[in-house]
């Protein structure tokens, strides 16, 4: 039984043989195909730089020796050492020859984005472009979520997205704290308590959480509001409006006083005094809203709190039978794409979101570089984009007859 056996492995194993020889024939008549010479030189290059038989500061062969070593031309080494440059693997000096470079040590950062408005306003989209626009940005990664869901789910994302990043340990927060949602304030401290506790660097984006005038202690990279309000409110009286009535949502943000505190400055300003307050908060789509407005006010003149908010009063004056600019003349603040494809293209207040981001990205590394820098307010200037709605043509008209 055992040389039986025996004479059956002999047979197993010279199957083996055979089947490994024909396997070698196959492989004889359908050779695998060559790499490239140039690439079979920067493989064994890029392999001793890895393995440290050329280590950082270290000079590489000649062109000359690698093309004696490899036998080949110098154009094919140069083209390996070319590609060993374009990986960050060396430095080629005229006149020195080619070094093993230092792996370079990444201080890159990670942030987060908590913007509950992202993807319901059109200017944090710019925003955070601008960021990752800015030459700042290129060592460092940005986080971002959003919601797009009803109040109450979007403060509960918030504080979830929140929390996710403390977990991560982000090195700071660009952060825009709610608006419009019932428990919007306990939400945005409830936040930046978190964050605090956590060590975690916090911007503020656009608006404060504090209310107007008060502020947190927070850096703030955003717009003049106060300046943009009066502003745009001493275009609509410098036409010819008498009777200009500011429209904002309720629960908005500090941003949203802010303006309306210049609106308020440009009317005394202009010796404008009423005995009727004439900032009306309400909902724009609300007919009924704006009809009562128009009733108790008789405006010639609003001032939206911003674009949306301005686009929202040009659709129910319309509905409501009243010409824009004729009849009353309308402006917003922000200058949102959509502003100039109004049916009454819009007069508006410009800010420039794309530098609000790249201002906001270098205020954050200033402030982990220095913790101790006193809490600041970077506010760009804004500028006046005038179209139909405003009605100043009609003002020029006016002036020619």
């Amino acid at each position: 039984m055992k040389r039986k056996h025996d004479t059956h492995g002999k047979r197993q194993e010279a199957g083996k043989d055979t089947l490994d020889t024909t396997r070698i024939e196959a492989a004889a008549e359908f050779p695998a195909p060559e790499a490239p010479r140039y690439r079979q030189i920067y493989e064994d290059l890029h392999s001793a730089i890895q393995h440290g038989a050329f280590q950082p500061g270290d000079k590489l062969p000649s062109e000359a020796e690698l093309g004696k070593r490899y036998n080949t031309s110098r154009i094919t080494v140069a083209k390996a050492v070319n590609e060993l440059q374009l990986k960050g693997l060396v430095t080629r000096r005229p006149g020195s020859g080619t070094h093993v470079r230092a792996p370079l040590v990444s201080t890159g950062r990670v942030f987060g984005l908590l913007i509950p408005d992202l993807g319901r306003t059109e200017i944090f989209e710019p925003i955070c472009h601008g960021m990752m626009q800015s030459p700042f940005s290129k060592q460092h990664s940005l986080l971002w979520g959003h919601s797009m869901r009803e109040a109450a789910q979007q403060e509960k994302e918030a504080e979830q997205l929140c929390h996710q990043y403390v977990a991560q340990k982000v090195s700071g927060v660009f952060f825009a704290p709610l608006e419009f949602t019932p428990e919007k304030d306990a939400v945005n401290q409830r936040i930046a308590t978190a964050l605090d506790h956590a060590g975690i660097a916090v911007v503020l984006l656009d608006r404060c959480f504090a209310p107007y005038p008060m502020r947190s202690k927070y850096d703030l990279v955003g717009i003049d509001n106060r300046q943009a309000g009066y502003r745009i409110t001493e275009h609509l009286l410098l036409h010819g409006a008498t009777r200009v009535v500011f429209v904002a949502k309720p629960q908005s943000a500090s941003s949203v006083t802010a303006r309306i505190a210049g609106y308020r400055e440009a009317l005394l300003a202009h010796g404008l005094r009423s005995q009727k307050d004439m900032v009306c908060f309400g909902d724009p789509d609300d007919q009924a809203f704006i009809e009562k407005m128009l009733s108790e006010h008789r405006p010639d003149g609003i001032v939206g709190a911003n674009d949306f908010t301005a686009a929202r009063v040009m659709a129910s004056l319309t509905r409501a039978g009243v010409k824009i600019p004729e009849e009353v003349r309308l402006v917003g603040i922000d200058d949102v794409k959509y502003a100039s494809m109004l049916p009454v293209p819009l007069t508006t207040q410009h800010q420039s979101c794309a530098d609000i981001g790249a201002m906001a990205l270098a205020t954050m590394l200033q402030r982990l570089d220095n913790p101790n820098l006193p809490t600041r307010d970077v506010l760009l200037q804004t500028h006046t984009v005038v179209r139909r709605s405003c009605g100043t043509h009609l003002s020029a008209h006016h002036k020619s007859l």
